[in-house]
């Protein structure tokens, strides 16, 4: 089979979109399909062997740490060079514009997936009123697609709530061989600590933006001086945060990957993360796998990969206080190594084999299913 993915994010930028991509690229190639990827022009013309279409892109005023691609006719050009049997568009937003009109123009089997809340940031960007044009907007793009994939029950059913169409769940995956216990690093632990080793080492992984709430880790320093956080990654909201947690014990290391990454996980005593608007939370994963235990705010999604208690801690992010009472709990050093063997030996069961499988029958059901209409036509 010949699969052109369009993505609005894709190598070299780091996300848990292009963990999930690459995993299933790996997995498509292996088995013989060949792939396409049609995504903003980063400087990178393949993926481990498979071949990116670049397409030009630009830098804006609400997000300088990233590139985005707008409508190009070159789109239209790269599907037609390919002749792809399926044409799957990632999170369409801007550069998916122009995927699902050709695509459509073009009479390509078309799948969809949804990996981005954005009307929930409305509410974060005190633009509340653009809510329902937002959703209206993402209904009318993913209704063009014959299926439509999300990562969590609880997206999912928001997602039919808001009529979108032929909606599935694609399950959750974690690269198990890269993320282990195993990876624990003295040198990244001091490095993350700024050698005070001695304390509590919290970890936040992910994208510098105000949706993620990162700023209500800073009660934790008013109320003990046991912990330190190391925050790795970057985006939009770092110099608010910076500012947030000037003369505190935390480390913002920028982005990390690869083993340096994996150490960062396996190092940290837990993982925090108080965003209420991720559609699934692919880092909640790794750092289970890490065998690092997670404390996050009560929601559909991290209920669905957290169990409170067992592995890792649930707080309710409309309680005041909760973030740092549930947080101080883990000084109980027994407590905290319960739910780091727990957590770690939840994750086992949970591969990148079986997301990427389930991928591609969704993929032969839409072709098989777009084949048997013609006929009939």
């Amino acid at each position: 089979m010949k699969i052109a993915i369009i993505t609005e994010t894709f190598y070299p930028s780091t996300d848990g979109i292009v963990t999930r991509l690459t995993a299933s690229i790996r997995y498509l190639k292996q088995l013989g399909h060949e792939v396409l990827v049609i995504a903003p022009d980063l400087g990178e013309t393949e993926y481990e062997g498979t071949p990116i279409s670049g397409i030009p892109a630009f830098q804006f005023f609400f997000y300088k740490e990233k590139k985005f691609s707008l409508i190009s006719r070159k789109v239209k050009t790269a599907l037609e060079d390919f002749q792809p049997d399926l044409v799957h568009v990632v999170n369409p937003a801007l550069l998916g514009i122009t995927g699902i009109y050709y695509t459509k123009k073009l009479k390509f089997p078309l799948v969809a997936s949804y990996h981005t809340h954005v009307p929930k940031y409305a509410e974060y960007y005190r633009a509340p009123f653009i809510k329902p044009i937002l959703w209206w907007y993402f209904r009318t793009l993913h209704n063009r697609a014959e299926v439509n994939l999300c990562t969590s029950q609880t997206v999912l059913e928001e997602l039919k709530q808001q009529q979108f169409r032929n909606v599935h769940l694609w399950i959750r995956g974690v690269d198990t061989d890269r993320f282990h216990p195993g990876n624990y690093s003295q040198e990244m632990r001091e490095r993350l600590t700024n050698e005070k080793t001695d304390k509590k080492l919290l970890l936040f992984v992910g994208r510098l933006a105000p949706e993620k709430d990162i700023e209500k880790l800073r009660a934790v320093f008013d109320q003990s001086d046991d912990f330190c956080l190391a925050i790795v990654g970057d985006g939009p909201h770092r110099s608010v945060l910076e500012n947030k947690f000037s003369g505190t014990d935390t480390v913002f290391t920028g982005f990390l990957h690869g083993e340096e990454l994996a150490g960062a996980y396996a190092s940290a005593d837990a993982f925090v993360f108080p965003s209420t608007t991720e559609t699934l939370g692919l880092v909640l994963l790794e750092a289970m796998a890490s065998g690092t235990p997670v404390i996050a705010a009560d929601s559909g999604p991290t209920r669905e990969q957290v169990e409170h208690e067992k592995t890792g801690l649930l707080y309710n992010p409309e309680v005041e206080n909760h973030l740092v009472t549930t947080i101080l709990r883990i000084k109980e050093e027994s407590f905290r190594t319960s739910l780091a063997e727990q957590a770690y030996s939840e994750s086992q069961s949970v591969g990148w084999d079986a997301p990427s499988r389930q991928l591609l029958e969704f993929y032969e059901d839409t072709v098989s299913a777009s084949r048997s209409s013609l006929k009939q036509v």
